[in-house]
């Protein structure tokens, strides 16, 4: 199985300005192919530029500019090629699928914050030896950078990237290792339900509360968002030193959110699979969930337009993004599949509105948000509960079928 770890990098100044370079510079890239790419469509009777043919050129931009593109490692330069073909083949996927086609970017100096080595050894060499109390991951054009290593890498290193998050430098390695030895069963199963006002609820009755991160911070985030709003838009190479004291606070705080998040969800996710051996939730399509309102025109008036719920809407979306639903099913299924635990999603549909004594299904079994109350037999219970016990029931069907 392959495995991600990331460290904090420790580099000297002279290295940090060679990092910030190589972002740069690979940046440069990226929006030149691009160019190149939508000149070429546009110019040249709709010709279309694949990656195979960027990539070829590269041999001549390095000789071409050595100061700018010649420094940095050839595959890292060929894994920034590959991004954006990456980047192209989503969006005429979109295309085809019919969902909003999202044409690819130019990256601004603050949009681009990885560099990728697709593997150890070429431009790039993670050196950890066991007697060095000093760890350090060799960067062709950088030099030889301290890292802090706060645990064991475990299997051989495949690939390394440079990830930079505000003034900080991490080093993120993928490590090819062994089937860890799954955790000893439980015999317990478990449906969980997810929603905003309980992150998520068990089919045993259990009621975990959502963190709402983003909502306690709130009131900083809008009071830093408001100073910097206060100076005028402008590239990050002419900023003052305010304004850039400014971005860089309102990073940090979104920064604090995000890990309290990704925190919260590998704790939840851990205690779900060292309890359970079957875990079934809902699959939910987050994105179509958190999606705005379409317009309503009023047919009596040109250009005006009627109250479509936008308002509350984007209040729900808030909450949706600030529960971290997708994030927290991601690591679930990781955490399961290291754990030789089984995790199933199923379909969501009437799930909270079928009663699990009788079956009957109506809209009217769920009069409010929280109470159940099923109008054929009299069934009341939590309505999250009731969800949660019939997405249990939806996923050990499903599991028997798969299994038979």
């Amino acid at each position: 199985m392959i495995r991600a770890y990331k460290f904090l990098m420790r580099p000297t100044v002279g290295q940090a300005a060679a990092l910030g370079e190589m972002l740069r510079d690979h940046c440069s890239l990226y929006n030149g192919a691009l160019q190149e790419r939508r000149d070429a469509y546009r110019h040249v009777s709709m010709t279309s530029v694949k990656y195979g043919q960027q990539s070829a050129q590269l041999k001549d931009i390095r000789a071409f500019d050595p100061e700018r593109q010649g420094r940095w490692s050839f595959s890292s330069q060929q894994a920034t090629l590959r991004r954006l073909d990456k980047a192209f083949t989503a969006f005429f996927r979109r295309v085809k699928a019919g969902d909003k086609p999202g044409y690819p970017r130019f990256r601004g100096a603050t949009w681009f914050d990885t560099v990728d080595f697709p593997k150890d050894g070429d431009g790039c060499r993670w050196d950890s030896t066991p007697h060095d109390p000093v760890t350090r991951v060799r960067l062709q054009g950088v030099g030889h950078v301290k890292v802090n290593q706060h645990r064991p890498l475990v299997g051989k290193v495949k690939t390394v990237s440079v990830k930079r998050e505000g003034r900080k430098w991490f080093v993120v390695l993928t490590a090819e290792q062994p089937q860890p030895e799954p955790l000893p069963p439980t015999g317990s199963v478990v449906g969980i339900d997810l929603g905003i006002a309980s992150f998520l609820t068990t089919s045993n009755g259990e009621h975990f509360a959502s963190p709402r991160h983003a909502r306690k911070a709130a009131a900083k985030l809008e009071a830093t968002q408001q100073a910097l709003s206060r100076f005028p838009r402008r590239k990050a190479k002419d900023r003052t030193g305010n304004h850039q004291r400014a971005v860089e606070k309102v990073g940090r705080l979104n920064g604090k959110v995000r890990r309290q998040r990704l925190d919260h969800a590998h704790k939840m996710a851990l205690d779900l699979v060292r309890a359970h051996d079957f875990i079934a939730h809902e699959d939910l399509k987050i994105r179509n969930m958190s999606k705005a309102p379409a317009p309503k025109p009023d047919p009596g008036t040109s250009g005006v337009f009627l109250p479509n719920g936008a308002a509350a809407k984007a209040g729900l979306n808030r909450s949706i993004a600030d529960a971290g639903w997708g994030v927290f099913l991601t690591i679930l299924h990781a955490k399961a599949e290291s754990a030789g635990r089984e995790v199933i999603a199923v379909n969501p549909r009437n799930t909270s509105r079928t009663c699990p004594e009788c079956g009957h299904t109506a809209k009217e079994n769920r009069p409010t948000q929280e109470k159940f109350h099923c109008i054929a037999c009299g069934h009341t219970a939590h309505a999250d509960v009731v969800g949660a016990t019939n997405v249990l029931r939806a996923g050990l069907v499903r599991r028997n079928a798969n299994q038979a």
